[in-house]
């Protein structure tokens, strides 16, 4: 982890390089309030912004705690040697043109090589970002504007994208942010490092990471079993999807991993919650920082309109959230405040005659409540304040309050719309400790983020080895080598030509299947045939087959369910098992679930219990299920191979594995690896 302890927390700067740049970090440091030395160096000129001027790093007249470099890139290097070599605590290397650009430009990489050596110990941000803000100290340097104030206690995000970290800090959201830093290219300090870093500060609540590229695994590994132990949670945004799912043709398990399903399996494992929207992952940021994760997912919603209670019944079952029944309790003390004419149930519209009645008001939210319940919703929308006059609204500000002060439940304030929660409010709300949600949509979907559990640490991820072009093994192989670690196949035997596939019929008996080997496709090429009885059946068949050599194998009827098993080496996450609907309901369906090996049978029962194909596995309708614990067996085959042969390993693929009440059989296999 880079020591970031200096560059954080400066109580000197210097800004190298005197244009705009340089001149707007001095100008931002003034509006900040920072009370230490600033020190333009500049080889020309007398002063910049004000401030006297130094020739070099070496003239300084200390050493300073933090340094933009916001000179080019040749020029960057050389100031990073001088700052490293009098003993600077760090620098933002601002300039772009390294290791990012290395496809237009050659020189790239070479020249981030010379900066890590110039740099030495001295740890540094970048190259080819904006640096950080420090909200908390009143530290940052940072060449442009930004939206945030100074505070106590608030998140801290850490992102790839320089120009969604300068937004960000223009929300008006209410959340509280304690240090906005941008990792630019990660030449020293990876996004992970800077995390861990930056949760161990007390007054930092909860991580935001904006991801475009997770990098280095076991950083993040140690990031989340520290946050774990430090009771942090970490809220990821990762965007950016792989070409991999595109290009990768040769199984089904390949194109419906690819890169985006193994970033998904990762924070998964790791416990880090996703946001799918910037909005999303500032209220799931938000809630985090005011509440703490959520307990569960049964929640309550007031409103004083039918319209929004429909409006939240819709939308939260999309986010696995549910509304229980009231209690007879409930229901006596809402009865004593609203009367007869309320028709009492969750959601509840609690009309409008208590409006304005803060005790009254109080006591219904307050009877919203329970211990069994995560959060209770108050939806309210505030007027626009340019053309309305929101004081009408303070009795709904002040009742939830009460009803949280009263209770002690997890509570929150719900704006319909994201521009209806002012930010005067969410700072009110906030500080009282109910949670200010702007949008509800947002608001749901930050539930669903929001009660991600840190679990205990998972056994680390197996790391992708490099593999060269592989081939594809011919299914009879592929099936002889699982088998040998407990997958159960088809009984069949290989043949070599289309006498030999009649006599291998003849000698299996009863109903059989043919298929021709050496394709990954056979059902697209007319290479498999269902359904055959007999030798002069199968050797007919086989003559009009495009294929040289055969498979033959007794049919495997009484399928409860089929499903795909597959194993695709991720070069950016490791190896990613993906189980999912098998058969033709591959691609209808879309329905699969990916994790990480290694994987213990807890983590295998998960995902097949979140398939949309899950009843059909437990038995629906009065079928009977299908026998767990040989699906379970047969996957374990799958991964035991899997990490048995990672140094020459490209791809597995079972699709189908046909699920009986008695037994889980592979009756097609792909391996692609080289030898």
């Amino acid at each position: 982890m880079c020591n970031l302890s200096r560059l954080l927390r400066p109580e000197s700067i210097a800004v190298i390089g005197g244009g705009d740049w340089g001149r707007s970090v001095i100008e931002q440091c003034r509006k900040m309030g920072f009370s230490g030395p600033i020190w333009p160096v500049h080889p020309s000129r007398e002063e910049v912004s004000g401030l006297p001027a130094w020739r070099s790093v070496a003239d300084l007249p200390g050493v300073p705690d933090a340094a933009f470099v916001g000179v080019n890139r040749l020029a960057t290097i050389e100031a990073v040697r001088a700052l490293s070599a009098g003993g600077a605590g760090g620098a933002v290397c601002f300039a772009s043109g390294f290791r990012e650009a290395s496809a237009e430009d050659e020189s790239g990489a070479g020249l981030q090589a010379a900066l890590l050596a110039a740099a030495g110990d001295m740890p540094f941000l970048g190259p080819n970002c904006y640096g950080f803000i420090n909200y908390l100290d009143g530290a940052l340097l940072w060449p442009d504007q930004h939206g945030g104030v100074r505070t106590d206690r608030g998140v801290a995000i850490v992102a790839q994208s320089s120009n969604i970290a300068i937004n960000l800090t223009m929300q008006t959201r209410g959340l509280p942010l304690a240090y906005m830093v941008t990792a630019g290219n990660q030449a020293r300090c990876g996004l992970a490092g800077i995390g861990a870093h930056l949760i161990e500060d007390p007054r930092v609540s909860a991580l935001g990471l904006y991801i475009e590229g997770i990098g280095d695994l076991r950083a993040f590994e140690a990031l989340a079993a520290r946050a774990g132990a430090l009771g942090k949670p970490i809220v990821a945004l990762k965007v950016g999807r792989s070409d991999q799912a595109r290009t990768a043709a040769v199984s089904h398990s390949a194109s419906l991993a690819g890169s985006e399903a193994g970033a998904r399996a990762f924070l998964d494992r790791l416990g880090i919650a996703r946001a799918a929207t910037l909005p999303e992952f500032l209220e799931t940021l938000k809630l985090l920082h005011v509440a703490g994760p959520l307990s569960g997912t049964r929640i309550a919603s007031v409103s004083c309109s039918g319209g929004e209670a429909g409006l939240v019944a819709d939308i939260a079952p999309e986010h696995g959230l549910g509304f229980p029944p009231l209690t007879p309790h409930q229901q006596s003390a809402l009865r004593s405040v609203l009367g007869p004419m309320v028709a009492l149930a969750n959601p509840l519209d609690y009309h409008t005659h208590v409006w304005r009645d803060v005790p009254a008001m109080t006591q219904v939210f307050a009877a919203m409540t329970g211990a069994d319940l995560a959060m209770t919703l108050l939806i309210a929308d505030f007027p626009r304040a340019d053309r309305c006059d929101a004081a009408d609204w303070d009795c709904v500000v002040e009742a939830a309050i009460g009803a949280h002060l009263q209770t002690g439940r997890p509570m929150a304030v719900v704006a319909t719309l994201p521009e209806l929660m002012p930010e005067t409010v969410s700072a009110r709300l906030m500080a009282a400790g109910v949670v200010p949600f702007s949008g509800l949509s947002e608001a749901l979907a930050a539930f669903a983020g929001g009660r991600t559990p840190q679990p205990a640490p998972p056994p680390p991820v197996m790391l992708p080895e490099p593999v060269a072009p592989a081939p594809v093994l011919a299914e009879g192989e592929a099936k002889r080598r699982l088998q040998d670690f407990g997958l159960r196949v088809p009984r069949g035997r290989r043949c070599a030509d289309a006498a030999a596939a009649g006599r291998a019929a003849a000698a299996l008996g009863g109903r059989v299947v043919l298929k021709g080997e050496g394709m990954a496709h056979k059902t697209e090429a007319g290479a498999v045939v269902l359904n055959l009885c007999g030798a002069d059946e199968v050797e007919g068949a086989a003559r009009a087959m495009p294929a040289e050599r055969f498979l033959v194998e007794e049919m495997v009827g009484g399928a409860v369910a089929e499903l795909l098993i597959g194993v695709v080496k991720d070069a950016a996450h490791g190896y990613v098992l993906t189980l999912g609907a098998g058969g033709i309901l591959a691609e209808l369906l879309d329905d699969r679930a990916s994790v990480l090996l290694p994987a213990t049978d807890a983590m295998i029962c998960d995902a097949l219990d979140g398939l949309r194909i899950a009843p059909l596995l437990a038995g629906y309708r009065g079928r009977p299920p299908a026998r767990r614990d040989a699906i379970l067996a047969a996957v374990r085959a799958v991964a035991d191979y899997a990490r048995a042969h990672a140094a020459t390993l490209e791809e597995i693929e079972i699709n189908p594995l046909i699920c009986t009440p008695d037994d889980a059989v592979a009756v097609d296999a792909l391996i692609r690896q080289r030898e």
